[in-house]
């Protein structure tokens, strides 16, 4: 029976923890081999330099004694090459590393170094056997049992039904304020027991397909993990709305655009089809470069295969954790326990108690403070110089940010580099630079000269086109302190990340276009078991995941770009035959942008976990080219930033597929299949969704304000009628946020340059700009509070508790996370659907803000009509 934590003085259970997916070593083997061992293990080597448990090492040491010094010196040659400048790579390994291959008496006298070589040994023996990284360890299983099947009727039936699920229900509640999401990990685990109920109560019935021969069992047995995966990844798949959902419903309705031709289920059709589609045909084609490669580690997947292992790995074996205490509890037991107590809690923060979210304890000193409140205000300020700001973790995992599953280093150099923008803001704001003084601090909305929000609608004309003389009698646009910051970051980052790859990276993307050229020529595929042995293919080595799939027939990369052409030929009919006044050559304008930044995005993504986002830059460059034209500039923006954000995502999932060892074939299937479900899903509930009477109104029903498509209708004036050269250009007052572009790229250098004069710095080779300035961008309307609370939980768990109880953080860490966002998922759908759909509040003041907390407050204000003007010719332009 299982058991939470013990006390137990006399249990033979070593400080490190014995545990592994598969085995659990007898305690009297281990401490054989730790007597073995002694010198080793008394400097750290082995939980220290390795960064593995007891259990990793034993597996490699069969390995390590057959392995020869020069097979050992070529394997490490080319880990050097691949993981110099990998962030997640053990530090002290690559020390290590860096000295064997340095020093050429080794090679001569290998007798003198018998302790390094044994060392390097046990490191190459752990790569080949299992992967380089702790994290992945902890639960991604170094077996494979290619008989055990992910392509069975149960696991089509039940991703089918999620995909059709997940697609309905996020489509249909996408315009309701606020939203109702259905996600991947509910789906995941409410798809557990129905998969297990399959299994006990269907029929043992075999029926033969027609024409094939083929036979199918209608119950195929224990329902395993890689058909719970599969229908995981189909499910994740289908959350994803078509993005030119905005574009059409901007389109549509008669308060918008007003063309009411595109309400064609055809041309809405084509045109998702098209952006869906592109971004699998992409993610295919870059899985050389992002997918296969072990340093490319893709932090979010952790999750859901932690969710996966607790839920079908029957194995239990006790660890030690903090406090010198035994842990014996499952960790399926150990996840529903913490799911139960997430879900009664997150009734607190996020309805009976709304101050445990908003901990702005500070201002509650002098709510009218407003220096006080921009400061240290979670709402209506910065959110800084506050100690203890949330007791809310769903506040804290803003944005999909998860301390426990993203690396530390994501952490520490996201959070250092949003508190230096805070710092930047309060000094643009305190000197009224661009009259940032007028405005809230922290805001993402758009201001007239008034200090009001910005009315688009006084800058078009009747046929929703821009109006010059209307726009110069009304206002130009204002943005806040930390918007505009932000601006200039989101310039900054686009450079950055080009910038990082091309000077960190540059060995790995120049092998990942040697494998792509080499998949294009090649002429059968077939499964074949010939090469899985070897450990290195040309310029890099082959971790354990790559040989266990080698086993599997592979997908063609003329089948990825199969799908990529006619994804192309359906988005640009989709512009060509209705009157859209955009040439269809923006399809291909727009995958050209995709083209240049895929590849970078997705090794920042694939390392970091923190996605850059093309958005921006597909306004700025789209409403440069397409200057007073909307609708094409939104034509530019989904296919320069959506179909990128999509091929990442897709690239996320095949990663879950290589992880669990899926056919890659299947996977094809089952993500081309639920790719089309939601685009034929989405596509028809949208389009009963715009038949709705006073949608997208105030007075619409049951919420549905389509909050999301008024700030998209919003920047599509403003990127795309007004245009960012009025705005950004040489006349414009956020000119100088342009110089985000070249700042990019010399702080890249710049820490480059350092890490090149000081190759050896722990500290150095944790500074990741490219994170640090990912940072910057999570202001307004976030604040520092926000983020803040993520340092000290990075640092307990991937500092503090991974370095002590390595065995420990592996078993329990990603499903603690696994099990706190499926416990505020499914407390949040339940409240959503009983207490707050039909309207009951709380009313008392633990769910109110007062002062500047519940209106932000401003530096300086105006009086009754008073305005205040363009930085660059204040004395000149009369009021008026």
């Amino acid at each position: 029976m299982d058991k939470g934590p013990k006390q137990d003085g006399d249990a033979q259970v070593q400080e490190g923890g014995i545990f592994h997916k598969k085995h659990h070593y007898n305690v009297e083997k281990v401490h054989a081999v730790a007597s073995q061992d002694a010198e080793l293990d008394r400097d750290g080597t082995v939980k220290g330099h390795l960064n593995a448990t007891e259990d990793d090492i034993l597996e490699a040491k069969e390995l390590a004694a057959a392995m020869s010094l020069e097979s050992a010196r070529v394997m490490m040659t080319k880990v050097l090459a691949i993981h110099d400048s990998d962030p997640n790579f053990p530090y002290l390994t690559l020390q290590a590393i860096k000295e064997f291959l340095s020093n050429d008496d080794i090679m001569e006298h290998p007798e003198k170094h018998e302790r390094l070589i044994q060392e390097i040994k046990l490191e190459a023996a752990l790569i080949t056997n299992n992967s380089p990284y702790a994290e992945v360890r902890a639960v991604v299983d170094n077996s494979d049992n290619p008989n055990m099947p992910a392509s069975t009727i149960r696991a089509w039936c039940i991703g089918i039904f999620f995909s059709i699920l997940l697609a309905s229900i996020n489509q249909l509640f996408s315009i309701r304020q606020p939203s109702i999401r259905f996600d991947t990990n509910l789906a995941q685990l409410l798809a557990f027991p129905v998969g297990k109920a399959w299994e006990r109560w269907m029929p043992q019935y075999e029926f033969t397909i027609p024409f094939t021969g083929k036979k199918i069992n209608l119950n195929p047995g224990h329902f395993n993990k890689k058909e719970h995966m599969l229908i995981a990844i189909m499910a994740t798949t289908s959350k994803a709305l078509p993005y030119t959902n905005y574009v059409i419903w901007t389109q549509a309705m008669p308060h918008y655009f007003n063309q009411p031709y595109a309400k064609n289920y055809t041309y809405m059709f084509l045109n998702a089809f098209a952006t869906n589609f592109i971004g699998y045909g992409l993610a295919g084609l870059t899985r050389k470069f992002i997918v296969y490669p072990s340093y490319c580690v893709w932090p979010k997947s952790l999750i859901t295969i932690a969710l996966n292992t607790a839920l079908h790995d029957e194995n239990n074996v006790e660890v030690m954790g903090p406090f010198k205490k035994i842990w014996t509890i499952s960790r399926y037991r150990f996840f529903m326990y913490t799911v139960m107590g997430v879900f009664v809690y997150f009734w607190f923060p996020n309805y009976i108690f709304q101050a445990l979210t908003y901990f702005s304890w500070m201002t509650w000193i002098a709510p009218n403070n407003v220096h006080l409140s921009v400061i240290t205000g979670m709402q209506g300020g910065l959110g800084m110089f506050n100690p203890i700001t949330t007791f809310d973790w769903n506040a804290m995992c803003h944005n999909d940010f998860d301390p426990l599953l993203l690396p530390s280093f994501t952490t520490f150099n996201t959070a250092a580099g949003m508190f230096l923008m805070g710092l930047v803001a309060l000094a643009i704001w305190y000197t009224n630079t661009w009259n940032t003084g007028y405005l809230p601090i922290n805001s993402n909305r758009v201001f007239d000269h008034f200090g009001k929000l910005y009315n688009v609608s006084a800058t078009l004309d009747k046929r929703g086109m821009f109006d010059l003389e209307k726009y110069s009698k009304y206002s130009a646009p204002y943005i806040g302190a930390t918007q505009s910051l932000a601006y200039g970051a989101f310039f900054s980052i686009y450079s950055a990340v080009i910038t990082h790859v091309i000077l960190y990276h540059r060995y790995e993307i120049t092998m990942g276009f040697k494998n792509l050229i080499k998949g294009f020529r090649l002429k059968k595929n077939k499964a074949t078991s010939e090469g899985v042995n070897e450990q290195t293919v040309e310029g890099q080595y082959m971790d354990v995941h790559n040989r266990l799939m080698a086993v599997y027939p592979e997908v063609s990369e003329w089948w990825y770009f199969g799908v990529l052409v006619i994804s192309v030929v359906f988005g640009m009919i989709g512009i060509a035959l209705w009157p859209t006044y955009t040439s269809p050559a923006v399809v291909l304008y727009g995958i050209l942008l995709c083209l240049i930044f895929v590849i970078p995005i997705g090794l920042v993504v694939a390392m970091t976990g923190l996605e850059v986002t093309l958005n921006v830059l597909a306004e700025f460059i789209g409403g440069i080219i397409m200057e007073g034209n909307a609708l094409a500039m939104n034509f530019f923006k989904t296919y320069g930033y959506v179909t990128c954000a999509h091929a990442v995502h897709f690239a996320n999932d095949l990663k879950l597929a290589h992880y669990v060892h899926i056919p890659p074939r299947v996977t094809f299937a089952g993500q081309m299949l639920a790719t089309l479900i939601s685009t034929l899903i989405c596509t028809g509930i949208m389009k009963f969704q715009m038949e709705i009477k006073d949608v997208c109104t105030t007075i619409a029903p049951m919420r549905f304000y389509c909050p999301g498509n008024n700030t998209f209708f919003t920047a599509s004036v403003l990127w795309g009628t007004i245009g960012p050269i009025k705005v950004f250009g040489k006349d414009g007052q956020y000119k100088w946020l342009l110089l985000g572009f070249p700042g990019g790229i010399l702080a890249v250098i710049l820490f480059w340059g350092l890490k090149k004069r000081w190759p050896n710095s722990r500290a150095l080779r944790q500074i990741h700009i490219v994170a640090a300035i990912a940072g910057m961008l999570d202001w307004a309307p976030y604040s520092f509070a926000y983020m803040w609370p993520n340092v000290p939980v990075a640092w307990l768990s991937w500092i503090y508790i991974r370095s002590r109880y390595l065995a420990f953080w592996s078993k329990y860490n990603f499903v603690l996370s696994a099990s706190f966002n499926a416990g505020i998922a499914i407390s949040g759908l339940i409240m959503l659907f009983s207490v707050q759909w039909v309207g009951i509040k709380i009313e008392w003041w633990g769910n109110t803000s007062q002062g500047c907390e519940a209106t932000a407050c401003t530096l300086l204000t105006l009086a009754k009509g008073q305005r205040f003007y363009p930085w660059w010719d204040s004395t000149k332009i009369p009021a008026p």
